[in-house]
């Protein structure tokens, strides 16, 4: 059996606003909202960024990828 080359990977998409402004982005809840999903290594070899719902701003903000 061939191992296989991992063009695939998981990765961890962050929200960049809560990570600007620190762990209390609300009196509230704090926290920083992550996402797991997954790339191809081929289409796209840079850092991956999409505009995801943060339950902590309460709005759509960009979530950039963050090393594991």
């Amino acid at each position: 059996m061939a191992k296989s080359k991992d063009v695939r990977v998981t990765i961890i998409l962050e929200c960049t606003s809560c990570v600007r402004k620190g762990l209390n982005v609300n009196k509230g809840s704090t926290g920083i909202s992550r996402y797991i999903t997954q790339k191809n290594r081929h289409n796209t070899p840079s850092r991956l960024e999409l505009k995801k719902f943060c339950p902590y701003c309460y709005k759509h903000t960009i979530h950039g990828e963050i090393k594991k």
